[in-house]
């Protein structure tokens, strides 16, 4: 029963969120520029932290990101139409981030995603450690099993959902999720396994 609640609970911060989302895009609407930086205030963070996630680089996360808003703020009246605001852009903002990276040409594993960690002030050395050690083993990871990982457990959205915004089947979101889950798992015991022994 806890479980079922706890569902129908993040259903409902995605719901409200992506209501959010909806109201700044038909402000954009009326308004035009004024009320994007509303959206941006609103998004960008989630955001970039999605498209780093894709594209494997803060910079190239922080362009596809950029590029998404810019058509919103284009035509706004597609985001305020969505039936999901929020995965209508975050479907936007992967396929921006899939742009980048057919014109780069290449997958590289880039070390800045701990950028996103870091920028709060973190209480503790060894905190920040098993973040970094969480997102190095991220990194270690195909893009599409840790995109699924991402949107999972940051952005709390259920497998539906992120199938929605992935273009795949709720399935084959939980399955990604469960080979990165246990990927993810395996590194991090190797690491600690590591260290015990240095």
């Amino acid at each position: 029963m806890d479980c079922r609640r706890a569902s129908l609970g993040l259903m409902a911060n995605f719901e409200t969120f992506s209501e959010r989302v909806r109201m700044h895009a038909q402000r954009i609407a009326e308004s035009s520029a004024p009320a994007l930086s509303g959206l941006y205030d609103l998004t960008a963070q989630r955001l970039v932290r999605y498209a780093t996630t894709i594209t494997r680089n803060q910079h190239d996360g922080e362009d596809a990101v950029q590029t998404a808003l810019v058509r919103v703020a284009v035509e706004p009246e597609k985001l305020a139409a969505a039936e999901q605001p929020w995965g209508y852009l975050l479907s936007m903002v992967r396929n921006e981030s899939l742009v980048i990276l057919r014109r780069k040409q290449r997958w590289s594993l880039v070390s800045n995603l701990t950028d996103l960690l870091t920028r709060r002030v973190v209480d503790s050395i060894e905190l920040e450690d098993q973040h970094r050690a969480v997102w190095a083993a991220m990194r270690t990871l195909p893009a599409e099993q840790s995109e699924v990982v991402v949107l999972k457990i940051w952005e709390e959205m259920t497998f539906a959902q992120i199938a929605s915004v992935l273009e795949i089947t709720p399935s084959t979101a939980a399955s990604r999720y469960r080979y990165a889950i246990g990927k993810l798992a395996d590194k991090l015991h190797a690491n600690d396994a590591e260290v015990a022994y240095e």
